[in-house]
């Protein structure tokens, strides 16, 4: 995978950079969440971010930052969850199964998640690093004609499930990551921090 700490920003730095000005103009600005998250010099060297659930209704979302990544948890519905499993959607995949090391061993399944409920995603497009649009419903008309809910990337339209899988003939080559998390208790979730006995390190993923 890429180093995330070049010094000198490349093609993908400058795209993040701009579709991170784009969002931030738009409606559907990803909220970031401050109130348990440690201070910045922590945040910089890695140090795990709490984000507490309490609030989060189904079909919402939170976004924290992570080593300089924003991480997207989002809720999902049972209709939602239930469509991760249609064979129809199954069929438009690349990677449904999570084959490719995009995610922790725990994460590795239909859901993509250690509670089905809960997705937790680094948001970057693993086509050129640009920032994948939140549309949970479908749709006829935004983003695109037929939507089908997920994850839409402004930049070259490459799609992307509930689970972050991504479609089939798409630019982007692999699934969303996930970062290595943990629930702390019912309501809390840890991000950076594996489950006990696990030892995932988001550089050992394929791409970000």
């Amino acid at each position: 995978m890429p180093n995330l700490d070049l010094a000198e920003p490349g093609r993908r730095d400058f795209l993040f950079i701009g579709a991170c000005a784009v969002v931030a103009t738009g409606a559907t600005i990803w909220p970031l969440v401050d109130a348990l998250n440690p201070d910045a010099s922590s945040i910089a060297v890695g140090a795990p971010v709490d984000v507490d659930l309490g609030g989060l209704e189904p079909g919402g979302k939170i976004v924290v930052r992570w080593r300089g990544l924003p991480v997207v948890v989002i809720a999902r519905p049972a209709a939602a969850l239930e469509k991760l499993r249609d064979p129809a959607l199954i069929s438009q995949l690349a990677d449904p199964d999570s084959e490719v090391l995009q995610q922790p061993r725990y994460a590795r399944n239909w859901r993509r998640s250690i509670d089905p409920v809960y997705a937790v995603l680094v948001g970057v497009c693993t086509h050129l690093g640009c920032i994948p649009l939140y549309y949970p419903n479908p749709s006829d008309v935004e983003p695109t004609s037929d939507w089908p809910g997920g994850f839409f990337c402004p930049c070259h339209g490459s799609r992307y499930d509930l689970a972050g899988r991504v479609y089939k003939n798409m630019p982007a080559p692999y699934n969303l990551p996930a970062p290595p998390y943990r629930m702390v208790d019912g309501m809390i979730l840890r991000i950076g921090e594996n489950p006990p006995g696990d030892n995932f390190e988001i550089t050992s993923i394929v791409q970000i």
